[in-house]
């Protein structure tokens, strides 16, 4: 009985001193774990911030140049209508696939709306070509389209501009 009482005696506190190292070296090693975690994660916002930025940067620029007014002005006015409008709808196509890959940096949100817009260009400019004949000119075409978005309350690329920037106003 006396061998097991002193065997305890070393035993007990041998297993406290063991148990007490053990925890301590648990929560040292979670906490470097977790400060780890925190630095990898501030390292690669550093990496994807100004990446995102340009994300949005470029979805901007791509608004501003899909614009109705802004298009029709830029791409050239000659010949039919109907060769015009191929030509608008060609280029805004153009812009869009460009464009594609930054929706990996931006909200739904933000992505779709640019969508939207791209899509309500294409709608304006199709019932402008619908409101004037087949053989009318560019120009006519032209001075359609600005009538067409002359009526509207908010042009599309406007609104998507809207959204996009309280987007960069709430991440950023």
């Amino acid at each position: 009985m006396d061998s097991l009482f002193d065997l305890l005696k070393l035993i007990l506190p041998a297993g406290i001193v063991f148990l007490t190292t053990y925890y301590l070296i648990k929560s040292f090693l979670d906490k470097e774990k977790a400060n780890k975690a925190i630095d990898l994660k501030l390292a690669n916002q550093a990496v994807i911030t100004p990446i995102r930025l340009q994300a949005y940067e470029r979805v901007v620029l791509f608004l501003e140049r899909i614009n109705p007014n802004s298009i029709v002005m830029r791409i050239g006015k000659t010949g039919s209508a109907s060769t015009f409008q191929g030509e608008l709808l060609k280029t805004i196509r153009s812009e869009f696939e460009h464009n594609l890959s930054q929706q990996i940096y931006m909200s739904t949100r933000a992505w779709d709306a640019a969508v939207k817009a791209k899509e309500e260009t294409i709608k304006i400019i199709n019932v402008a070509g619908t409101r004037v004949g087949s053989d009318a000119s560019a120009m006519e075409l032209a001075q359609a389209v600005l009538a067409v978005t002359s009526q509207l309350n908010e042009l599309p690329t406007k609104v998507a501009v809207e959204i996009l920037k309280k987007e960069i106003g709430k991440e950023f």
